[in-house]
């Protein structure tokens, strides 16, 4: 029976009748698996790629429901949970690459992917090109080499939003022997990577599945046994683990998972439309929007949002204008995170890294987070704060 994402969300990862009949599955702590004899120990080890409890450090049944629950959400076959987002994308990369070997990043990509690449990649002889995430196949074909492992996608792109064509991109990686790497943050619910071409889908569970601002995780989805082995052994070998109490909450934030990104697509969509209209803000980075870089490969692929988005001032205002307006918010929080039930701003022009000759914008920057406040008191705490911007 395939199962609607709802019905999905809410199903997925649950065994309630081997539960003792509790609808949510236990939290399992431990380090230390006990065996009938040696013979048993030494049978059950052979089975590293399957869920089967052999070292605490392998994973236990509460890690297992999640990695059932995110892989079928995002399509695939097997899916590994990380210790946080950031390890859900640094896992993969070194599980896949090796030194001598060169990979291709958009330039609009998270930052600590770039530091991670730039420095620790580096130092193990293993090169970056970063490049234009509006990019079309053909003008990126030319930036592949002979030793090109890995194409990197973020879309939408960190702080600004670009939406990449993916199966583009997809098909020219395989063409060229590459694998396509995702980092699908943005787009869990609402984008299938694997229905795209996608080799790897990257999710850091701390945002929308966690929804609560309480946990650090991650996950890594694909869609291959081959893939399997390679992110399972590389994971193994990292000594890649998870705390389970963060994988029950997670479990538990799927379940409303839906009805709270829904919420969030709309008060996001309301706030970004209305704030369109100021005169203080040149435009709107929302892949929603015909604004936003790549907003038809959005209307293509996406089923919808998330409630992120970012906003650029008009010229006149300056950085410090728009200190002063992020200041005197008083329901957004100043915070890095998103993806929780509160509200958040965060100042992002001098966040923005890039070096490849992109992401030249009009006027200062910002990104909101919208949780699930009223939008009618979030206009207007924006609404006050956008008149502390004109005063400035």
């Amino acid at each position: 029976m395939v199962k609607k994402i709802e019905t999905a969300l809410v199903h997925a990862g649950r065994k309630p009748t081997r539960d003792y009949g509790f609808v949510n599955p236990p939290v399992v702590r431990g380090s230390t698996v006990l065996h009938k004899s040696v013979a048993a120990k030494a049978e059950i080890g052979r089975y590293q790629f399957e869920p089967v409890e052999i070292y605490g450090l392998c994973g236990n049944s509460t890690h297992f429901a999640l990695e059932a629950a995110i892989a079928e959400i995002e399509g695939g076959s097997h899916a590994q949970v990380t210790g946080s987002g950031l390890s859900a994308i640094t896992v993969p990369l070194l599980a896949y690459l090796k030194s001598g070997d060169h990979l291709l990043v958009p330039d609009s990509v998270y930052g600590p992917t770039r530091s991670f690449c730039d420095r620790m990649l580096r130092r193990y002889g293993i090169a970056t090109t970063y490049y234009d995430p509006m990019a079309r196949p053909e003008d990126l074909r030319p930036l592949f080499q002979a030793n090109t492992r890995i194409l990197f996608t973020e879309s939408p792109g960190s702080h600004t939003f670009e939406v990449q064509d993916i199966p583009a991109l997809a098909a020219l990686a395989h063409e060229l022997g590459a694998k396509l790497f995702l980092d699908n943050t943005w787009g869990i619910h609402h984008f299938q990577p694997f229905t795209h071409g996608v080799d790897v889908s990257i999710q850091a569970l701390t945002k929308y599945p966690g929804g609560h601002s309480d946990i650090i995780l991650g996950a890594v989805v694909v869609n291959s046994e081959a893939d399997w082995h390679w992110l399972r052994l590389g994971a193994l070998e990292l000594g890649n683990y998870a705390s389970p109490d963060d994988c029950w909450l997670a479990l538990r934030g799927l379940r409303t998972m839906h009805v709270r990104l829904k919420a969030q697509e709309a008060a996001g969509l309301r706030i970004a439309q209305w704030l369109e209209q100021r005169p203080e803000v040149a435009r709107i980075l929302h892949p929603a929007f015909p604004s936003c870089p790549g907003h038809e490969f959005f209307v293509r692929d996406f089923t919808g949002a998330c409630g992120l988005f970012g906003i650029v001032f008009q010229p006149r205002y300056t950085a410090a204008d728009v200190v002063r307006m992020i200041d005197g918010l008083k329901l957004f929080g100043i915070g890095a995170s998103w993806g929780g039930y509160e509200s958040l701003v965060l100042p992002t022009t001098g966040t923005i890294r890039r070096s490849a000759g992109t992401g030249m914008f009009e006027g200062e920057m910002a990104r909101l987070q919208i949780g699930l406040e009223n939008t009618d008191d979030l206009i207007e705490d924006l609404e006050q704060g956008l008149g502390i911007l004109r005063a400035a």
